[in-house]
């Protein structure tokens, strides 16, 4: 028999505890990362997992990372039977469980009275991962090997809290940025063995079998949650679709489908990916871990945002995939390279957009994938001896989607982050590599118009400053731009231009490398997000804000808005001419 809590409020002190201790884990690694990936842009996630390996508290990580942790414990529990107090596991094989090999997954086992009570859990994306180019993404690898990085099946990297010297070794051999590379597994390791060490005393405290009965009182009420939450959708089928654009090899580009079957009186749905295409020739598959991951976030995106996300809620959701699916289960060798963002991004966006449908539900698509404006910069620094560096700059970001009651957000970053990921400081990041960052600028009417409009992207223009610099990056964007709905507009396509090698600019794909010289620099405008509801619908005094403030232009707030506007902005005497306005939407509107 399974006894539960029945104090709400010791439920409560625990549960904040044990995000309290998620938290910990987070500022832990934040501010003792080496590479800028983790330390700045915050690319990074850090979660706790029960002992039979159900996610129990993921505090604020990316949900990409987060929502497949209990995959990568379940591996660790396979393949080590005799793991004990004091371990820790390197994991990075998206083949069990892992997103995809630039994510490396430090994992401790929490023991107490000798007994496996936890797992703590700390993801960070890599500066460099030992792939065939100085980068962690490798879109037209055919597959692993020609992607080229070191594979970690859930190794044992300490045991009695030892460091085991041969992988260590066999990682620093590899990587391009050893040091990098060995500062940032302390930075993880410090923060599991942290969350380690908190999760003992918090056992310590209440004792075990208070913690037991607290976990399943948890996920009880989790369940509950997510219950009432599905409820409020009625019953019925939910598509979604969205289609990644074209990439050497996959000329056609990825469609994706994502078919969700609410049952509203059981508050139960049924997420079925498996009517898509087989994996690709290219870096684009999802890892089981991201296909699953990414319907997730979609799913909470269109819900209540104080449901928490744990294995109770999960007990609603059934994701279905089939194995050698582009978002399913890849078999080994298939490339995974590119399994957290790009597809990823278009499942995220497919799954809350097919909802908007629903009584104000829904979003817009997001911007989707990682540009130049995210590009992989590598060389050497004049400025340290010619030393070598590789680090992955977040600079630009796309727009979100818009709500049916707010305009999308700002600082998205990206569907599959969910708003986690920081944009980096120019001045660190200039700091730090030998870059020069020419400009950085929001892009008036990029967000696509809607009665909510999305939000417009960043454009950047940056280049190396003495010494050449290799850039690698993997946009999406360009061809198929993030959708509106309910009558919205799209948000900006991306673009990517090389400036400085001719006397006019040069159109580049969005996704590609780069090779620059001193002079040379890379102009990328990230993907705006998708509008959400009629543009003619949006209120005029909103119009008037956006256009004093630089989100519209006035152009567009007559000719898409339906605004007229008179007076000036520099003057301040913008004003909405309302019987005008409302003259020119009677007209715009079909009859």
């Amino acid at each position: 028999m399974t006894h539960t809590v029945e104090d709400p409020t010791l439920l409560a002190i625990l549960a904040n505890r044990l995000e309290a201790i998620g938290r910990e884990m987070t500022n832990t690694m934040l501010r003792t990362a080496r590479s800028a990936v983790i330390g700045t842009a915050r690319d990074f996630s850090c979660s706790i997992v029960t002992g039979d390996d159900r996610l129990l508290a993921s505090s604020a990580g990316l949900p990409v990372h987060i929502f497949g942790s209990h995959l990568q414990s379940a591996a660790m529990r396979e393949l080590h039977p005799d793991l004990r107090d004091g371990d820790a596991y390197l994991h990075n094989d998206p083949y069990l469980g892992n997103t995809h090999h630039a994510d490396h997954t430090i994992l401790v086992p929490v023991f107490v009275d000798g007994e496996h009570l936890f797992t703590a859990v700390a993801k960070a994306h890599q500066a460099d991962i030992g792939n065939s180019q100085p980068t962690t993404y490798m879109p037209f690898a055919r597959d692993v090997y020609e992607e080229g990085a070191i594979s970690f099946p859930c190794v044992r990297i300490q045991r009695d809290r030892t460091d085991i010297a041969e992988i260590i070794r066999m990682a620093r051999r590899r990587i391009r940025v050893p040091g990098v590379w060995y500062g940032d597994y302390l930075a993880a390791l410090g923060a599991a063995r942290i969350g380690e060490r908190r999760l003992q005393e918090l056992v310590e405290r209440y004792g075990a079998d208070t913690i037991r009965q607290f976990v399943e009182s948890w996920f009880d009420y989790s369940e509950r949650r997510m219950r009432e939450g599905l409820r409020a959708i009625p019953s019925g089928r939910y598509v979604g679709r969205a289609t990644h654009d074209p990439v050497p090899g996959v000329e056609e580009g990825v469609p994706v489908t994502v078919i969700a079957d609410v049952d509203a009186e059981h508050g139960h749905v049924v997420i079925d990916l498996r009517d898509n295409p087989d994996c690709v020739p290219a870096g684009l598959n999802q890892s089981e871990a991201t296909a699953t991951n990414s319907v997730v976030t979609g799913l909470f995106n269109v819900l209540d945002s104080d449901i928490p996300h744990n294995a109770g809620s999960f007990r609603c959701i059934e994701v279905l995939l089939r194995e050698n699916c582009v978002v399913g289960i890849p078999l080994h060798p298939t490339s995974c390279s590119m399994a957290t963002t790009n597809v990823a991004d278009r499942l995220v966006n497919a799954t809350q957009a097919a909802f908007a449908d629903v009584g104000g539900r829904g979003l817009a698509h997001g911007g989707a994938a990682m540009g130049a404006e995210f590009g992989v910069i590598s060389g050497t620094d004049p400025r340290r001896g010619d030393g070598p560096y590789v680090n992955q700059i977040v600079l630009g970001n796309n727009g979100g989607g818009a709500a049916a009651d707010t305009d999308g957000w700002l600082t998205l970053a990206l569907p599959v982050t969910g708003g986690v990921l920081n944009r980096d400081s120019v001045e660190v990041i200039e700091e730090k590599y030998p870059v020069l960052v020419e400009s950085l600028r929001l892009i008036t009417d990029g967000g696509g118009a809607g009665r909510r409009r999305g939000a417009p992207p960043a454009e950047v223009v940056y280049g190396p400053r003495e010494s050449p610099m290799f850039v690698a990056f993997a946009g999406d964007g360009a061809h198929n731009p993030a959708k509106g709905v309910c009558g919205a507009r799209d948000g900006l396509a991306a673009t990517a231009q090389v400036l400085g090698r001719t006397a006019e600019p040069i159109d580049i794909p969005t996704i590609g490398v780069e090779q620059l010289v001193p002079g040379e620099r890379l102009r990328a405008n990230a993907a705006g997000g998708g509008g959400y509801g009629d543009p003619l619908d949006r209120e005029p005094e909103l119009v008037r804000t956006d256009v004093l403030e630089g989100w519209v232009s006035s152009t567009a707030a007559h000719d898409v808005y339906g605004v007229v506007l008179t007076g000036g902005i520099d003057d301040e005497t913008l004003a909405v001419d309302r019987p005008a306005t409302t003259e020119l939407r009677r007209r715009r509107r079909p009859s």
